[in-house]
């Protein structure tokens, strides 16, 4: 294939997926040239960002490596997609009462939770360990759970613009594809066998065969029990 590299076939996030050797490229030549082009595009972002300041940045990129658990290489490029859809003005084409559209949106709540990284710690966001880092964005969490207030804004409605936009942008990436088994676009080429558990030559089966959600419903329960312990108690 001319665009990529050997080494790259099915690549997954951090080397992580259910159906081994599965790679969506391998019918890129059954897409049609418009679509071949949008999709093939993500793959080669540009290395200079667009909307998001150098400061931004900082703040914006551990941000959503903790919102999507994406904590080794290879990683989905989101902040290189998030950037280029704020930049593009691609919004969802709506935003809550409470808050601005969504690039200004974007650059408030960042410095919200730089502000709240120098209150606790005198120090900025991207300044932090990790864990402190998450603990901040647990923060945030706890209170759209509650249905409570983040600084001017609900913070149910925060966290939903840092996660629409994360997911947006991880599940439109050919290597998140690849992690859950996605054949890509059906058109022109469709499908011959439809049906549950049905498949066509080209798609792999889940080499796990259980269903993921019971397990990661007991790593959040204690993921949040632990982040709730004196760090004392955590370090032994």
């Amino acid at each position: 294939m001319p665009f990529r590299a050997t080494h790259r076939r099915a690549v997954t996030p951090q080397h992580r997926g259910r159906f081994p050797g599965f790679d969506v490229l391998a019918q890129a030549e059954q897409w049609d040239e418009v679509t071949a082009g949008v999709v093939l595009a993500r793959l080669g972002l540009p290395s200079m960002l667009s909307f998001f300041t150098d400061e931004e940045v900082a703040i914006a990129a551990p941000l959503l490596d903790l919102l999507l658990a994406q904590d080794s290489d290879p990683k989905v490029p989101v902040l290189a997609l998030v950037d280029d859809r704020l930049a593009a003005g691609e919004t969802d084409g709506w935003h809550y009462d409470d808050m601005p559209e969504d690039g200004q949106a974007w650059r408030d709540t960042l410095a919200a939770l730089d502000d709240d990284a120098r209150k606790q710690h005198d120090a900025g966001y991207a300044e932090l360990s990790t864990a402190r880092q998450a603990r901040l964005l647990q923060d945030v969490q706890d209170l759209a759970d509650a249905g409570d207030m983040w600084h001017d804004w609900l913070g149910s409605h925060v966290w939903s613009l840092w996660t629409r936009y994360a997911c947006t942008a991880f599940y439109s990436h050919l290597w998140a594809w690849n992690e859950m088994g996605f054949s890509g676009p059906a058109y022109p080429r469709g499908y011959l066998n439809p049906g549950v558990n049905a498949r066509e030559s080209y798609e792999v089966a889940d080499h796990r065969g259980t269903d993921p959600v019971p397990f990661a419903t007991r790593v959040e329960r204690a993921r949040r029990a632990d982040a709730d312990l004196p760090a004392e108690r955590r370090n032994g």
